[in-house]
């Protein structure tokens, strides 16, 4: 099993942006087949070193991980949105 995990700063990181970014991420759920989980939360505590919004995402293995970058729902529903809002974004791919 993989732990995808992305975590973003939105360039408007009003209460209503956040909440729509995060719904675009958990629409994946029922849209991209290869997940075996999602988690999608939203920072509260709104620090200078906090990002806005997380992702996290299980999938089988490498290949999978692979596939799910290529997904057509995935890059041309949510990778759009997001690189559309996010200032910044960081990555981890990890093996549980």
């Amino acid at each position: 099993m993989i732990k995808h995990i992305v975590c973003f700063k939105l360039k408007d990181n009003s209460p209503q942006e956040c909440e729509k970014a995060a719904e675009i991420l958990r629409s994946m759920e029922g849209n991209v087949p290869l997940l075996r989980g999602i988690e999608v939360g939203v920072d509260f505590l709104h620090s200078p070193r906090s990002y806005d919004v997380i992702l996290q995402v299980m999938l089988d293995d490498e290949k999978a991980l692979d596939d799910y970058q290529k997904d057509e729902y995935h890059c041309s529903v949510v990778k759009e949105h997001m690189h559309r809002v996010a200032e910044t974004s960081v990555a981890i791919d990890y093996f549980l």
